[in-house]
């Protein structure tokens, strides 16, 4: 999972968000993103790998079975633990519950905006976790990946063309500035974000054990980053 600082940050008050409104709108846009990779029959085992608030994981939970959700952060797992402890799909872990888990228990994983805070070498070991969790037929769904040549730029502006079809272009504006002056810029550019072409994290992903297809869409709002879909064999 992310290294100790991402976590730490992403476990307490930060920018990123720049009202609840976008909170809010981000999280359903992931979750809806989401269901159209369910497993079909609507009794499948789906795992939310690195879910961050999950706001509107509920949405999820209406396609699957059980939905369980994997997140690094304390703080954040026990907000997710209260806010879906009244929904019996929805079950809330840590990693290290997720590594000792029987092989091919889970129909499908998604692992949405987590590989540029692990690194290559972490990466490769998720990747043949998933390939011992997932089922034979089973799908891995690996949201947002970065491309190496996307800037910063063109991550601010898919940002404001998603606060303007949400209502909050204004705030994200502003919220773009006050980011590039706080700890997330300083954690940017004191750890890295991990970026890959199409062609290296296909070969990753094929290494451990996948076929690989591009999606044509990116789970989420920015259309300039990727996601793969592997498939167990």
């Amino acid at each position: 999972m992310p290294a100790s600082d991402w976590i730490e940050f992403w476990d307490g008050e930060h920018p990123i968000y720049v009202d609840a409104r976008h909170a809010a709108a981000h999280f359903r846009r992931i979750a809806e993103d989401i269901r159209r990779y369910a497993p079909e029959g609507g009794n499948g085992v789906l795992l939310d790998y690195g879910c961050g608030e999950a706001l509107s994981a509920d949405l999820v939970a209406e396609k699957v079975g059980r939905l369980i959700l994997c997140e690094p952060a304390p703080n954040v797992r026990s907000m997710l633990a209260g806010r879906f402890a009244g929904n019996p799909k929805v079950v809330v872990r840590k990693p290290d519950d997720i590594a000792t888990m029987a092989a091919q228990s889970i129909d499908v994983i998604v692992m949405h905006s987590v590989a540029q805070y692990v690194t290559p070498q972490e990466l490769d070991s998720l990747f043949r976790l998933f390939r011992r969790l997932l089922k034979p037929d089973g799908l891995l769904v690996l949201g947002d990946v970065i491309p190496r040549k996307l800037s910063a730029l063109a991550d601010g502006m898919q940002l404001l063309k998603f606060g303007s079809q949400e209502g909050f272009y204004g705030k994200a504006l502003r919220g773009l500035i006050r980011t590039r002056f706080s700890h997330y810029w300083k954690l940017r550019k004191a750890l890295g974000l991990e970026r890959y072409d199409e062609g290296e994290i296909t070969a990753k992903l094929e290494a451990a054990g996948f076929t690989v297809q591009r999606a044509h869409s990116n789970i989420g709002h920015n259309a300039k980053r990727m996601t793969f879909l592997a498939h167990a064999r």
